[in-house]
């Protein structure tokens, strides 16, 4: 453990007692650290939302705001700073939920100042590499698999090179890509996305590459393609899989020469652009289909990221619900206290086929539709059972079986577009022709964004 004397890292000191925070301030900038106070928790949130600090020295009971709901809210912003609390007259329980929430010490009232020098310097020792404080801990979780898809992503992040992200959908491969972004060289530029599945065919080129004015009828103006809008920074190729052979091979020129023209144009324009791509698609098997390019599939796959299904690391399951709820909360205005422990076993214990974004959207159902101050198991089990489609087979006694195809293909219809946003992308997932996929639309009577 590295010894407080020679440190210079920066603490936060949050109390409302002006006496108690003044004699802090004294013994620990005597000891070399850059020491900021904050007489409230509410200014506290400011300062941590706006700088870095390496050390959070906080009092547990203070009027307003306090240290609980403090801990709590940097949770939720998913900002992780090692926690010191102290308390003269905190009771247990509130220590131990203040431990739950993230601190990693605690501190008794009247403070002894070896044993604060103590909490400060084990403090230090646990706060997150630069890699997670640029941004990792937007990929949330405790699981093993988790622990090591951020340590690879750490790895990954600070070169040039290309990375394919797989996983299934839902997965949070999106987090991923923005977590590399924001932990690389090129934190300062632009993160662009595409979803290449969610883009008509005939539009590709123009939404990676731009276009001139006239290029094409309807072209009125110039248009910077996103290419262009990410110059200097990184660009996300969601669904790479879902890509149309001919535009894989004009990706394909741009990756190789590092230069593009916009649709219609003749000017040549350098590409200073590291590229992502994502997919929950075989990328290999497709290759061996001839659906995808060997050679972009390998100008691609430099470095590989796999993110895996919530069902293979179910213990994640609390720590994000509980994530999500607080979020859920505060956008709709309401006041939860949380989940019962036998409602976190439950959600845990479902395999979530939608992975991270089924759950996310499963929370956030609670959130607005619970009745109780908690969450209870009887409200998961509820929402599960919806999610699963069984109010379509609860009652099939007399009920036709045609009829009961026609539900079910009506709950997938509309399950797939839910995920994936619009009808032309729900056809492509389903892989299904379009204009069956909308004459069943039509059918059902769905309507939505083509």
């Amino acid at each position: 453990m590295r010894t407080c004397e020679l440190m210079t890292d920066s603490i936060l000191i949050v109390d409302d007692d002006s006496d108690l925070l003044r004699a802090l301030e004294r013994v620990l900038t005597r000891r070399g650290f850059a020491v900021r106070s904050a007489s409230n928790a509410d200014d506290a949130l400011g300062i941590l939302l706006r700088d870095h600090v390496d050390v959070l020295l906080l009092d547990l009971c203070m009027p307003g705001l306090g240290g609980l709901e403090l801990l709590r809210r940097l949770r939720a912003d998913q900002l992780r700073v090692p926690a010191v609390v102290m308390s003269g007259t905190g009771t247990i329980p509130d220590v131990l939920e203040a431990v739950r929430l993230g601190a990693c010490d605690f501190v008794e009232k009247p403070v002894e100042t070896e044993r604060l020098l103590h909490a400060v310097a084990l403090a230090l020792e646990l706060r997150p590499s630069p890699h997670v404080r640029a941004g990792l801990d937007g990929i949330l979780g405790e699981s093993e698999s988790i622990v090591r898809l951020r340590e690879l992503v750490a790895r990954v992040a600070p070169s040039e090179g290309r990375v394919l992200i797989t996983g299934e959908n839902g997965t949070g491969k999106e987090v991923v890509a923005s977590a590399i972004h924001r932990a690389s060289s090129r934190r300062d530029g632009p993160f662009v996305q595409l979803n290449c599945g969610a883009v008509p065919r005939d539009l590709v080129e123009s939404e990676l590459f731009g276009h001139e004015r006239g290029a094409f009828t309807g072209a009125h103006q110039l248009r910077r393609g996103r290419f262009e809008l990410a110059m200097g920074g990184t660009l996300f190729l969601d669904e790479i899989g879902d890509m149309p052979l001919d535009m894989q091979a004009k990706l394909l020129r741009v990756l190789q020469e590092g230069r593009m023209e916009r649709l219609g144009g003749a000017r040549t324009l350098e590409v200073d652009v590291r590229v992502l791509a994502a997919t929950h698609r075989d990328l290999p098997a497709m290759v061996e289909r001839g659906t995808f390019r060997e050679d972009l599939y390998y100008r691609l796959d430099v470095l590989s990221i796999h993110v895996p299904p919530l069902r293979e690391r179910r213990e994640d399951v609390p720590l994000l619900a509980e994530v999500f709820l607080e979020r859920a909360t505060r956008a709709n205005r309401r006041t939860l206290e949380g989940f019962t422990p036998d409602a976190l076993v439950t959600l845990a214990a479902h395999d979530f086929p939608g992975n991270v974004r089924e759950l996310q959207n499963l929370v956030e159902r609670f959130a607005i539709l619970a009745a109780g101050p908690r969450v209870t198991s009887a409200d998961v089990r509820r929402a599960l059972d919806r999610s699963r489609g069984r109010t379509i087979t609860h009652e099939v006694q007399g009920v036709a079986l045609a009829e009961l195809v026609e539900r079910f293909e009506r709950h997938v219809i509309e399950a797939a577009i839910a995920e994936h946003g619009n009808r032309a992308a729900a056809a492509r997932a389903l892989e299904v022709e379009r204009s069956f996929f909308y004459k069943k639309c039509k059918r059902f009577g769905i309507v939505g964004d083509t």
